[in-house]
């Protein structure tokens, strides 16, 4: 599915504005309802799905103005460009759940969004961007320091590993770097604990984009695309050739297997089939439920050489935008949901049920205080990651087009596992292509 640009998205506001402008004045000629309806289109499914449906219930209960109506539109691609055929046609819902690369489009569409700082100011509520996780807030933040959206489920990447393969294999102290995880994994591999010592998920994510992250080096120029559209990738380096070369060798040898672009690392973990595995926080329901071994959480590995790190990881997930064209009251709904969202003690349920992160610090504490952390060791990591002040090199990755970029990651890193290229020409590969994904987003960006 491809990304949208800018050009599109501005025609929304052109265009789809008037219509929606004045659907809202036919509408107001109709007698008033007892509850302000405010739509919210999202792609949770399965448990996700219930925990979505479950916090507009809950919200619903709490107070009688506003009815939170929970609609699920698909795949996140899916959900987003439906989000844009909607508001082109003038009956876009209230809040659209936008996936995390989808963000440099949504926020370079201003007439088409409604900042939700502006947002929860204008209906009178404090709004304190402190409060939130800092890694998590910044992705969201205009240099200006506004918040576009609501961060809502945040994920990032971590470290999973099998206690009972670890000690099968006499592993007696859990991976802090690249090089004790090597040695790890040989371990694993000589002592038949597992034939497959490690795999991931979601690759480019986990091993180019949170990788340059938590070594505090450059995924991209200006600032990772924090800038603007200028952006290039700036990934032929020494430390990303290092690591790619890694892979490349650990796959040779048996150690690493790479399972697919998504998720798929996921279950090869939960099953017991790989021993090591690294992918989102997020997956810790699943893992929990599905594994039959004791599995241990920690931090993502780093090069001890590299000055700076470890530094930060990335977020992962989607966000909540608020689209413009609706009325004051609807939008003063819309804050008033957010602000119940924003709860500690909502936060911190969202959190330990799913294992996506608490996007404020209050609920972080709160868990903490129960001895949700004490009980599941290794549930604080993900936010321990990102908990640290951000740099100009580690705030996240915010590039237009990066569905896109993000597939030509995954079939250059496809191709070298294959054995048709080595970790050079598949990073040069990488920035080729991805920079002319970027100069394609940069010319619409100025349409």
């Amino acid at each position: 599915m491809k990304d949208v640009h800018f050009a599109g998205l501005r025609a929304w506001a052109r265009g789809g504005l008037a219509a929606a402008l004045a659907s809202a004045g036919l509408m107001a000629a109709m007698p008033a309802s007892a509850q302000t309806e405010i739509q919210w289109w999202h792609a949770m499914t399965g448990a996700l799905a219930d925990r979505v449906n479950s916090l507009a219930d809950r919200f619903n209960k709490s107070q009688s103005d506003y009815k939170v109506t929970a609609v699920y539109k698909g795949s996140y691609p899916e959900t987003m460009t439906g989000g844009i055929a909607a508001f082109r046609a003038g009956n876009a819902p209230h809040i659209i759940q936008v996936f995390e690369v989808g963000t440099a489009t949504m926020m370079s569409a201003r007439g088409a969004i409604v900042p939700v700082e502006k947002l929860m100011k204008d209906a009178g509520y404090k709004f304190d961007r402190n409060a939130y996780v800092p890694a998590v807030a910044g992705y969201y933040t205009t240099n200006k320091g506004e918040m576009l959206s609501f961060p809502f489920n945040s994920s990032t990447t971590v470290f999973y590993y099998n206690k009972d393969a670890f000690k099968k294999a006499g592993v007696d102290k859990v991976p802090e770097t690249w090089t004790e995880f090597a040695a790890a994994m040989a371990k694993i591999k000589a002592s038949g604990a597992s034939s497959c010592p490690f795999t991931s998920s979601w690759a480019s994510w986990v091993h180019l984009e949170s990788f340059s992250t938590w070594h505090n080096t450059l995924f991209a120029t200006e600032n990772n695309g924090f800038g603007g559209p200028k952006a290039r990738l700036a990934i032929t380096t020494p430390l990303h050739e290092r690591h790619l070369n890694n892979l490349l060798n650990w796959s040779k040898n048996g150690l690493f297997v790479y399972p697919g672009r998504t998720s798929e690392g996921d279950a090869k973990f939960y099953s017991g089939e790989c021993a090591l595995f690294t992918g989102s926080a997020s997956a810790y329901a699943n893992i929990k439920r599905n594994a039959k071994f004791n599995f241990g959480i920690a931090k993502l590995p780093y090069y001890s050489d590299v000055a700076g790190a470890p530094q930060n990881t990335i977020i992962g997930g989607a966000s909540l935008w608020v689209m413009s064209g609706k009325k004051a009251a609807d939008y003063k709904g819309v804050a008033k949901f957010f602000s119940f969202l924003s709860s500690p003690e909502v936060q911190a349920e969202w959190h330990q049920s799913t294992g996506y992160l608490p996007v404020t610090i209050a609920a972080y504490e709160l868990t903490r205080k129960t001895g949700f952390y004490d009980k599941n060791p290794g549930t604080d990591v993900a936010v321990q990651q990102m908990i640290v002040k951000t740099t100009d090199k580690s705030r996240g990755v915010r590039l237009g087009n990066m569905v896109q970029i993000r597939d030509i990651v995954h079939e250059e890193l496809e191709s070298m596992l294959a054995g048709k290229q080595n970790a050079k020409t598949a990073l040069a590969n990488m920035k080729r292509r991805g920079d002319e994904q970027l100069a394609r987003f940069e010319r619409t960006a100025r349409e």
